[in-house]
């Protein structure tokens, strides 16, 4: 699901395996068009099934989500891979995962989180036994590298009292302008209000 206050058109990347787990739009800023790509990988087990559905997902991402080359992108989401050099090293974790991540830099995007902060040990998914793992990314096009003001993680969506989700959210700032931004009325003064879940 994408929620966005600027109006958005399908974006450039698609994904032919699992394709509801890759969404893409497109929004207009003062920069020219920023693609905003989010990923939902799925995670897996020892079992080859699950091993299979990951891997088979994550090589049609790498089809399916195009070089940066000099757009504006951002590829975000819940990767369910960590970083090569994660601190603490896992070691079920394989080749193949961390290959993902590595083919990220090489098709020309930079992880946020780790440009702005490059030594900084944070982590977005806390399992029972207390390890900590960083899930969840947000890779920049190297043009839009340079516009990256901010990105953190938000804990307390996980940890706090409400306890939301399992996953910290992750926030990053761009210093990029909408062109436009579309009307937001709040759902209770909306004069026809739309149903909602909760």
């Amino acid at each position: 699901m994408v929620v966005s206050r600027l109006a958005a058109r399908p974006g450039p990347a698609s994904v032919d395996y699992l394709p509801h787990r890759c969404v893409s739009v497109t929004v207009d800023t003062d920069e020219g068009p920023l693609d905003v790509i989010g990923l939902y990988v799925p995670s897996r087990d020892a079992t080859e099934a699950k091993t299979t559905r990951k891997r088979t997902f994550l090589d049609q991402c790498r089809t399916g989500i195009p070089q940066a080359g000099e757009a504006l992108r951002l590829v975000l989401g819940d990767f369910n891979i960590l970083e090569p050099t994660h601190v603490p090293r896992y070691r079920f974790f394989q080749q193949f995962e961390y290959g993902f991540y590595e083919w990220l830099g090489t098709a020309g995007y930079a992880d946020a989180f780790r440009a702005l902060h490059p030594d900084a040990a944070e982590y977005s998914w806390v399992g029972r036994t207390g390890d900590g793992y960083r899930y969840d990314h947000v890779h920049a096009s190297q043009v839009l590298a340079t516009a990256l003001r901010g990105c953190a993680y938000v804990h307390g969506v996980r940890a706090g009292q409400d306890r939301l989700t399992d996953h910290s959210a992750l926030s990053v700032s761009l210093a990029v302008q909408p062109v436009a931004s579309l009307a937001v009325t709040a759902p209770d003064r909306a004069a026809d209000p739309a149903p909602a879940l909760f």
